[in-house]
């Protein structure tokens, strides 16, 4: 019966969640064959029921430290549920039993064994704690008895803490009157006179004369004992602690021995084992969070960012992560608030509905942003904090070249923050360090191969290309994939023709082509361009060349784009570098370096997890460049997210720039490749951004605004929602409902952000809202994140703008006409060749990555407001093939600036003693 009955819960577990069977493990040190005897009926039990069962077999040399850490690793493991250790420890060495039972984590100690589970039993919390076996099986066979055990007579005899000692705790406390006796009770045969329930597991074979039973009494046989018996081929019977066939006359019930109480122990280690998946599903179900939220403490005047967020004491990151349902083994700390999270997460949740995805955009801006991070943090806080609803941000690390430059970091700002921030704008978890290595090596690579080529015969390059080692010569894999390219179809590096040589040899790089620089996470003015290759070993083979940012390395991209370690190894194996002579592309494949980018990036792949300064999860992961690549954080942080918050969860990541920009590469290339549909955009909008858009003075970082910002003049904003009328319209283009979020400044007035509002409003926003978040947290945001509520239940008809498949002009005309106003495009000759030398190459099909001036709709940076009729020139195209996207670059765009007169690491410092970060970011 109680295995048919878990078969059935088994089964309807499996129904509910999809891929999940209840795992129990069974740990053996040795291999006597009474132990091997009672691990297969164990096994076989599980089989039947449905139980997936993993028997761990240690040889009877392991050590003490061996069981420890195999028990470690079993209690990490989400998959084992119910975890039992086979006693007796069959080992050479010294054990402590007790040590090792005590080792089991309570809640997989399905056996009952550990002090905590037996303490729990004692003190009477049946319902939070294992119970042993044999004694629950006891209780299991009273039950069917239908006899009452409140107000009986109950003896036990035995005080084991296996069976005699639990025994008696259970049926105190199922309130019978108990006594328990062992082999130094001298009134025993009394005793069990008195007994309405006796259980007996003393180890003593038929020490129990039927005669001292009470009439009508239930009698439980716990022992197992082998007497001589020469009709039996073993020349020996089983039989019980209880003579049966005269306890039988008296007894009411009795349990027969072999076949009683050790069939029931098995049914119940498979019971405890179902009962413990049920709690592990109840407490890690997915999309069910019981999170702790950080109160704020409002201060005005608003402190510094980094005041506030030193005066917020973050959780611990593993409570986080424990918090939104991941589990132990998914989770790699870097410390106390910071850790990355495996891909695996993805695997074990893939049934489950994604949540709503919202993305935040802004207008047009300024040239000191209009607060897209500090609005995202705010939407977050405001729906977890205060609405309690699953909410995950997701959002781009910072580089340090700004971070240290002159614009500080990107956590956010006021009480709408990433905390800590020091963290967050500074190493993390290194991933953009990993980047730079990653981009340098195939810099080197390029580099090198020219220098060899150019300095040794084909023989002479094949054979160090392809080595003999111990009279073995043997393609690598990335050799036999370069084979395969060229159309060579031989294995046997003996086989090649002198052609066949040739060809594999020579990659015959065109200097002239190369597209790949070597980068460095800081702004260096000095390394914009260089001379490469002037010292006398390279021979006089030197070149110009330059230095990037980091974050705009191709890697970036490919790292935001990947959809897991394959896809990320396959995209950097596609990564054109250079062209040949004959025009054909080199690839980072060709180069023969795609399984080392891998190796370097293998932990980049994962998200960073921190969390908000009002204790709401976060994703930090990649940041590419909004203008030659898309602006947005990884997919991979998007879709775990969106597996974790559940169906009526949200996600709110941020694309970089305007709307026009970031919000369009976000649909037409993320969206694209991830296949992820949204559900809202949030644009964001200031007073102080329209009022430049209407005519009102240049805005500059470092100087102070003049009063055209400071005191009210409605008809500036009027004319400014103009921009602000257009990035609707952009965002509406792709059929998703569209929330606006006038993030309100101490300087605006109440005319004026209402007057922001209504208009909105009548420019086909869904919603228009005032956000008072920098000052107030996610309290400052309640407006916002019910109008995003609302606005994710509206219909979301989300299409792409253009089909990859129409030709390169034709993508960048469509994306320059409906997105920027213009009235039509102008291909310069340089950009012309390259679209013909694409195509040729077969990249034609490719998203289109516009990388224009985010300071304007047009082309032109001081062209405020929504200008329309102008022609937008197209001076080149570049391609990051293994990113998968073409790159225009529009007019004339500025440089990755310098390091400025004072750069912001004026501002930050260290405190010696405390090791504390003081400053600005």
């Amino acid at each position: 019966q109680v295995r048919e009955r878990l078969k059935q819960q088994v089964v309807e577990m499996t129904e509910k969640f999809p891929g999940f069977r209840p795992g129990l493990a069974i740990l053996q040190v040795g291999n006597r064959d009474d132990s091997n005897l009672y691990i297969n009926m164990k096994l076989k039990a599980a089989a039947e029921i449905g139980i997936s069962a993993n028997h761990i077999k240690l040889p009877n040399t392991a050590t003490e430290a061996d069981v420890l850490k195999c028990i470690a690793s079993l209690n990490a493991d989400p998959a084992v549920h119910g975890f039992i250790v086979q006693l007796p420890l069959d080992s050479d060495k010294p054990i402590n039993t007790e040590k090792i039972t005590n080792a089991v984590a309570p809640e997989k100690d399905v056996d009952g064994l550990s002090s905590i589970n037996a303490g729990k039993l004692s003190r009477g919390d049946l319902g939070d704690c294992f119970i042993p076996c044999t004694p629950k099986g006891c209780m299991e066979l009273i039950r069917q008895t239908g006899v009452q055990v409140a107000g009986k007579r109950a003896v036990v005899i035995g005080r084991s803490k296996i069976v005699g000692a639990p025994m008696h705790d259970l049926l105190l406390w199922n309130n019978a009157t108990v006594t328990t006796c062992h082999s130094k009770t001298s009134t025993l045969a009394e005793e069990v006179g008195k007994a309405d329930i006796l259980v007996v597991a003393a180890g003593r074979a038929e020490m129990v004369k039927g005669e001292w039973i009470k009439p009508g009494a239930i009698v439980i046989d716990c022992g197992i004992n082998h007497v001589p018996d020469s009709t039996k081929p073993s020349g020996k019977r089983v039989v019980g602690d209880v003579a049966y066939s005269s306890a039988k006359e008296k007894a009411s019930f009795i349990t027969p021995v072999p076949g009683g109480v050790g069939p029931m122990t098995v049914a119940m280690l498979m019971q405890s084992t179902v009962e413990s998946a049920q709690r592990f599903l109840e407490k890690f179900q997915p999309g069910k969070w019981t999170i702790q939220y950080n109160q704020l403490t409002l201060k005005m005047p608003v402190p510094s960012d980094i005041e506030i967020s030193k005066s917020c004491m973050p959780k611990p990151i593993e409570q986080v992560a424990k918090e939104v349902g991941l589990f132990p083994d998914e989770v790699e700390l870097y410390g106390q608030t910071k850790a990355k999270v495996q891909l695996s997460v993805l695997r074990r949740l893939q049934n489950q509905p994604d949540g709503k995805y919202v993305v935040v955009t802004g207008i047009t801006p300024t040239p000191l942003g209009e607060g897209k991070s500090t609005t995202t943090v705010g939407l977050v806080q405001a729906l977890g904090a205060h609405l309690h609803q699953n909410v995950f941000a997701c959002v781009r690390q910072p580089s340090q070249g700004p971070t240290f430059g002159i614009k500080g970091g990107a956590a956010g700002g006021g009480y709408c923050q990433v905390i800590p921030m020091e963290e967050f704008n500074l190493h993390l978890t290194g991933d953009i360090h990993a980047i730079t290595a990653a981009n340098n090596l195939v810099a080197a690579a390029i580099d090198a191969r020219m220098f060899h080529e150019l300095t040794q015969s084909d023989q002479a390059l094949y054979n160090r290309l392809v080595p003999s080692v111990n009279g073995v010569r043997k393609f690598s894999d990335i050799q036999i994939r370069r084979l395969r390219k060229l159309g060579i179809n031989k294995t046997d590096p003996m086989a090649l023709t002198k052609e066949e040589i040739n060809a594999f040899v020579r990659l015959d790089i065109d200097p002239s082509t190369i597209t790949w620089q070597r980068v460095l996470d800081t702004n260096d003015r000095f390394l914009r361009k260089i001379t490469i290759g002037q010292s006398v070993t390279e021979k006089g083979f030197s070149r110009t060349a330059q230095f990037d940012i980091t974050v705009s390395s191709e890697i970036m991209a490919v790292l935001a784009l990947a959809d897991g370690l394959d896809d990320m190894k396959k995209r950097f194996g596609r990564m054109v570098v250079a062209s040949s002579k004959k025009g054909q592309p080199v690839t980072a494949d060709d180069l023969g370096v795609t399984g080392a980018l891998a190796v370097l990036m293998k932990d980049t792949v994962k998200p960073n997890l921190m969390q908000t300064l009002e204790g709401t999860p976060v994703f930090v992961h990649a940041g590419p460049f909004a203008n030659i690549a898309h602006g947005n954080s990884s997919v991979l942080a998007d879709k775990i997210a969106l597996k974790l918050v559940g169906k009526d969860g949200f996600v709110v990541t941020e694309a970089g720039f305007g709307a026009d920009i970031g919000m369009e590469k976000f649909f037409n290339i993320k969206c694209r490749y991830s296949g992820l549909r949204p559900h809202v955009v949030v644009l964001v909008a200031t007073v102080r951004a329209l009022k430049m858009h209407g005519g009102g003075p240049a805005v500059t970082a470092g100087v102070p605004l003049p009063k055209e910002y400071t005191e009210e003049n409605l008809q500036l904003v009027a004319k400014g929602c103009s921009n602000l009328n257009k990035q609707i319209q952009n965002a509406r283009m792709f059929g998703v409902p569209v929330v606006v979020a006038v993030n309100a400044f101490k300087t605006d007035t109440k005319a004026e952000l209402a007057l922001v509002v209504q208009h909105a409003k009548e420019a086909g926003a869904f919603d228009a809202v005032e956000c008072t978040h920098w000052a107030e947290g996610g309290k400052g945001a309640l407006a916002l994140a019910r109008a995003v509520q609302r606005a994710s239940q509206a219909p979301s008809n989300f299409k792409f703008l253009y089909n990859v498949e129409l030709p390169v002009v034709d993508k960048i005309r469509l994306i320059a006409q409906q997105v920027y106003g213009a009235r039509d495009i102008e291909l310069l000759p340089e950009a012309q060749e390259k679209v013909a030398l694409y195509t040729k190459q077969g990249f034609g099909n490719l998203p289109i990555c516009m990388a224009k001036t985010h300071l304007s709709l047009s082309h032109d940076p001081e062209q405020k407001g929504a200008p329309t009729g102008f022609v937008l020139p197209i001076r080149d195209i570049r391609a990051s093939v293994g990113a998968g996207f073409l790159y225009p670059l529009v007019g004339t765009m500025s440089t990755m600036p310098g390091l400025p007169t004072r750069p912001c690491f004026y501002d930050i410092d260290l405190d010696p003693v405390s090791g504390e970060v003081n400053g600005l970011f």
